[in-house]
């Protein structure tokens, strides 16, 4: 057998028992009174934004699409997920001090004015999530309204 066969062999067997390693999926029931959205009571359109732009990879709810259950893309969003979460998770709102909403709020203004959120990635497949200009513009005025209550310490 030529060396080039036994390499697509050894490659199709790790790619099969990858498919038997599957990651911890992202699906917490979570604490509603923590989110974010619960606690903020923002518009529906902004809420809107805020589930199919955000949640799947900053909250503890992610919906995942059939292709999330084939190797390698499942470890892929795993890692991404987990990355989202580490930076901002909308479901655990209510446990970060003030300070830190006020900074996140901050991120989430610049993020998105700069076109960095949501990532191109996840737009190329979820193409409801990328957000026009108008749906930015009322982000981010939501957004400096929801900070300027945490600054001044209504929230």
């Amino acid at each position: 057998m030529k060396t080039k066969h036994k390499i697509l062999i050894v490659l199709l067997v790790i790619f099969i028992g990858m498919q038997f390693y599957v990651p911890e999926k992202n699906l917490s029931k979570g604490e509603p009174k923590l989110d974010f959205l619960h606690l903020t009571n923002p518009s529906r359109e902004i809420a809107d934004i805020f589930t199919t732009s955000c949640y799947d990879c900053h909250s503890n709810f992610t919906y995942y699409p059939w292709y999330s259950r084939i190797a390698p893309v499942s470890y892929w969003l795993s890692h991404h997920i987990n990355e989202g979460k580490e930076h901002l998770n909308f479901s655990e709102w209510e446990n970060y001090p003030r300070d830190k909403k006020i900074r996140k709020l901050e991120e989430i203004r610049e993020e998105v004015q700069e076109k960095e959120m949501p990532l191109k990635s996840y737009t190329l497949l979820h193409g409801n999530a990328k957000l026009s200009n108008d749906q930015i513009f009322d982000l981010l005025e939501w957004v400096d309204k929801i900070k300027k209550g945490y600054e001044s310490g209504v929230r």
